[in-house]
């Protein structure tokens, strides 16, 4: 059935103008992205399509790489580009919220609520480190390393120049686990204990180190891994 066939409520457009964009499901919106149906399915079957290819789940959506998504009948490289940019524009809009950073960093949840919507999805690893003032309030963060599947390599060094250049009097390291457990591993506790022992040459705090994976946290502080 042809898009303009359907009637006015069931067009996307025109429900996103009548109702607002809360009132759409996940397939009406990515239908508005994609912009228009093939010659064999309109835009709507398209957008149902695409979403049951990622089993229904936007964070799976986002996450898919840029060839799997454009190998799709009726996805080309200006569409994948209007989805693509539409996920990236949630990320940052999220991220640029202040209400965390706001606060003391004092709870490893704060970490969590601050970093999993740049970190949910993700198919490979990264490093970030949050720098925060003497009182723990959130000075800024920083992605320093970007890894594979299961690991990232952490450069003590690099982190003690990025601490100082900030004037930070302490640290929270943060990175993912694309496994969806974030228990550490043997290299995990090894890099945080070289990490906190160059922290203290320079009497920079090791507050913490997370890791995150889509649904829950392990915090090396709540759970006194490291005792370097």
């Amino acid at each position: 059935m042809r898009i303009k066939e359907l009637c006015a409520d069931e067009r996307p457009r025109e429900k996103m103008f009548s109702k607002g964009a809360g009132a759409m499901s996940n397939a009406e919106l990515l239908a508005i992205l994609i912009g228009s149906g093939t010659k064999k399915e309109n835009v709507l079957e398209v957008a149902n399509r695409l979403l049951a290819s990622a089993d229904g789940k936007l964070s799976k959506l986002a996450a898919m790489d840029k060839s799997g998504i454009m190998a799709m009948d009726g996805i080309g490289s200006g569409r994948y580009a209007s989805i693509a940019a539409a996920f990236e524009l949630g990320r940052r809009c999220v991220l640029e919220d202040p209400g965390v950073e706001k606060m003391p960093v004092c709870d490893p949840s704060l970490v969590y609520k601050m970093m999993i919507p740049r970190m949910k999805g993700l198919d490979h690893e990264e490093f970030w480190v949050i720098f925060l003032t003497r009182a723990f309030y959130v000075i800024g963060k920083e992605m320093l390393s970007l890894g594979g599947m299961s690991e990232t390599v952490i450069d003590p060094r690099l982190v003690v120049r990025k601490a100082l250049e900030k004037k930070a009097c302490a640290i929270v390291m943060v990175h993912n686990h694309p496994s969806g457990n974030p228990r550490p591993g043997k290299e995990d506790i090894e890099q945080t204990s070289s990490m906190k022992k160059a922290m203290g040459t320079f009497n920079i705090i090791l507050l913490d180190h997370i890791i995150i994976s889509d649904d829950s946290y392990f915090s090396f502080a709540d759970e006194r891994v490291y005792t370097a």
